[in-house]
């Protein structure tokens, strides 16, 4: 039986809220999964471009406890762009997931997520 994480996902909100349909079907599916998912307004179709209606301190506090209370972090990160920040991409300790279709990124996804387990208190890397 897959163990079930705890799954910070993060994605764009002040470069635009286009792609918020996208993050809310990636968030659904791994909540469908058995996931518990900690997304905070990424995925609300309710916030704006502009942002929560909190400070950007209380933001920063809250989700870097949510990072550090998570198993796995999964960021959409290319948006618009459809490529991928070499910056990012030159990270051998991340594991990117480039696609066209989201139904193949799901799979792929899930696929990249059984990789991981939760059974260790303090485990927050891949178990190979």
């Amino acid at each position: 039986m897959q163990t079930m994480l705890t799954i910070y996902f993060g994605g764009a909100i002040s470069g635009g809220r286009a792609d918020v349909g996208h993050y809310r079907r990636i968030v659904d599916a791994l909540l469908a999964d058995g996931h518990r998912v900690l997304a905070g307004a990424v995925a609300s179709e309710e916030v704006t471009a502009h942002g929560e209606p909190l400070d950007p301190g209380a933001i920063f506090t809250r989700d870097l406890g949510w990072i550090e209370e998570s198993d796995v972090l999964v960021a959409e990160g290319a948006g618009h762009t459809k490529r991928c920040s070499a910056m990012v991409a030159g990270d051998a300790g991340i594991e990117l997931i480039e696609y066209d279709d989201a139904a193949e990124m799901l799979d792929r996804l899930r696929a990249a997520l059984a990789k991981y387990t939760a059974e260790s208190a303090g485990l927050r890397a891949c178990q190979p």
